[in-house]
């Protein structure tokens, strides 16, 4: 099973449907898809399940066109129609089941946040390895350029090669916030730190990576092109899906691992076949984004 999904994460068409909204990220959400209240973390829990298996289970989310899809841990730990998750979108869907793995992120120092300590990864790992799961996703944020900006960029390949050593390949996510007036100045340092990074990986190993679309076009083709690097996916990180498309379209080689602009516009209140017909579109849109060809 891992070299299936390790050819079609390396090889095919498609994006990567990041459905890892957290504790901190589930209310928005929810209240995005029209829902208001909820009695406690239980039923908001039940309630955002409840949305993903919508999603999931629409004839649109296939894996044509969608590699992968991230999962929160709460989601791995749940059912879709009758079938653990992981199992369901592999064995059904033929969608590569991705696990976000960080537990959010400290106090901003030196303009960057980096994860919070991960004492039970050995256990998570495990437990997703058993149930099939091929890769891990973790985020930082960077807000400007500097020192924080590298100890992010460090602890991301520090945890990223125990993951990999553990059996899964890691997505490293070092997210630099679309709102930063240092924007650009911290991409090009965050190009550099990658890239130095990657040259030190040993020949055996693999990463994937998810990056903040870039002021500078193909600022990360020679990361896409890396020997390394498995893939390279673009957030869209705040932008509407018109936006964060339209930005993708214009790197060669990166696909999407998009969130908000995925979901954008889905409600508890459409029927089924408006909801089908409006995730199929925002598919089809992502989908075709993705499409810019490695070659310049």
């Amino acid at each position: 099973m891992f070299e299936q999904q390790l050819h079609k994460m390396r090889d095919a068409e498609g994006f990567i449907a990041a459905l890892d909204q957290s504790g901190g990220s589930t209310p928005k959400a929810l209240r995005l898809y029209g829902l208001e209240s909820w009695a406690d973390d239980e039923e908001m829990f039940d309630k955002v399940h409840e949305m993903r298996t919508r999603i999931m289970m629409s004839p649109s989310f296939d894996g044509k066109r969608i590699l992968g899809t991230i999962l929160f841990q709460d989601t791995l730990a749940r059912q879709v129609d009758g079938r653990p998750t992981a199992d369901y979108l592999w064995n059904v869907k033929g969608i590569v089941p991705i696990l976000k793995v960080d537990k959010g992120l400290l106090d901003m120092e030196a303009g960057a946040r980096l994860m919070r300590p991960m004492p039970d990864l050995d256990a998570v790992l495990a437990a997703a390895l058993e149930q099939g799961v091929f890769g891990t996703k973790m985020r930082s944020v960077i807000l400007e350029p500097g020192g924080g900006l590298a100890a992010v960029v460090e602890q991301q390949f520090d945890v990223g090669e125990h993951i990999f050593r553990a059996g899964l390949v890691p997505i490293l996510e070092p997210e630099i916030d679309i709102h930063s007036p240092l924007k650009a100045e911290a991409e090009e340092q965050l190009h550099d730190a990658l890239l130095s990074h990657l040259d030190q990986l040993p020949d055996d190993h693999w990463v994937m990576l998810k990056l903040t679309l870039p002021e500078t076009d193909d600022l990360y083709l020679d990361l896409v092109r890396h020997p390394r690097v498995l893939r390279v996916f673009a957030l869209s990180g705040g932008y509407t899906r018109a936006e964060a498309n339209e930005r993708l379209a214009r790197q060669h080689g990166i696909v999407a691992s998009f969130s908000r602009a995925l979901t954008e516009g889905l409600s508890v209140h459409q029927s089924a076949q408006e909801f089908d017909a409006l995730l199929d579109e925002s598919i089809r849109s992502i989908f075709d984004a993705s499409r810019s060809p490695m070659e310049v």
